[in-house]
């Protein structure tokens, strides 16, 4: 592991129950001169892990624990300002929403994600739960991936999506779901966890190259569009390579997510939750 992630470890705090990181210590490795510019990130954290269904199982402040930090404020005084104590999974969705042209930021979402869905994360939870809760994140973030895709001129996105499969799996959806005789079934609906984050990797950072296009002014089209998504699938599946991990295509299929659903449902005494595509077409 290179000098440059292990930084992110040399920070880790573990007590007698948890690890946790704390917010005023990542700020400044992400390269935040101001924590107010850092709450911002924060909070648009918080927004994401409240718009995801886990907020079912899971409680917010156990992710985000708001705590005080006591620090020096010059002449000997002290003084205490607020901190938080940042779970894992609270890192990865800090730097998912960072600024993404901070090389930090692209250091940060290399430790915190797909060896963090690999490794560690979620370790108190259920192989079934951890893979709910990635196929939500997939669900969410594809679908803000498609509206970047759309300010992008992209109207074929079928051929988009089929775009990133290629780069990921060296094969389009058709002869990937022939390669694992899913039938009808949607790819990502039969994926594992593992798989699941590699393809989450994908759509992130496809939004986040589509976005850094766009704020800079540049014309994107829909050719250059298909392109950058191939592009970076290709990334995500040399990275998986060169870490000496299953190639995706080679994973095989899991009992479908509706199951999950509904067997987390009758866990909590609840009806049929359904997760609900945000767009027919980026849900394979």
């Amino acid at each position: 592991m290179s000098a440059e992630i292990s930084i992110f470890d040399d920070i880790r705090h573990d007590d007698t129950s948890r690890e946790f990181w704390s917010a005023r210590e990542l700020q400044k490795i992400l390269g935040y001169a101001s924590w107010g510019k850092f709450q911002n990130a924060i909070s648009r954290a918080k927004k994401s892990f409240e718009a995801s269904k886990i907020t079912k199982y899971y409680n917010i402040n156990d992710h985000f624990r708001q705590v005080g930090k006591l620090i020096r404020a010059g002449k000997g005084a002290e003084r205490t300002v607020v901190d938080f104590e940042l779970s894992k999974y609270a890192c990865y969705l800090i730097a998912q929403n960072g600024d993404p042209d901070k090389p930090e930021i692209a250091q940060a979402q290399a430790y915190f994600n797909i060896q963090t869905f690999r490794q560690e994360q979620f370790q108190s939870m259920s192989d079934e739960e951890k893979r709910l809760h990635v196929r939500t994140q997939v669900i969410d973030n594809n679908k803000t991936l498609f509206d970047s895709a759309k300010s992008s001129d992209v109207r074929n996105f079928g051929k988009f999506n089929d775009a990133g499969y290629r780069g990921l799996y060296g094969m389009n959806a058709k002869e990937l779901a022939l390669k694992k005789n899913l039938g009808k079934d949607k790819i990502l609906d039969r994926a594992g966890t593992t798989e699941l984050a590699a393809n989450l990797f994908r759509i992130t950072q496809t939004n986040d190259k589509l976005q850094n296009e766009l704020a800079s002014g540049k014309t994107i089209g829909e050719q250059k569009a298909d392109s950058i998504h191939f592009m970076i699938g290709g990334k995500v599946r040399q990275t998986i390579k060169d870490i000496g991990g299953t190639m995706p295509e080679n994973l095989p299929p899991e009992v479908h997510i509706k199951e999950i659903e509904k067997k987390m449902n009758r866990k909590l005494g609840g009806g049929e939750p359904g997760i609900v595509p945000p767009h027919a077409k980026a849900t394979h």
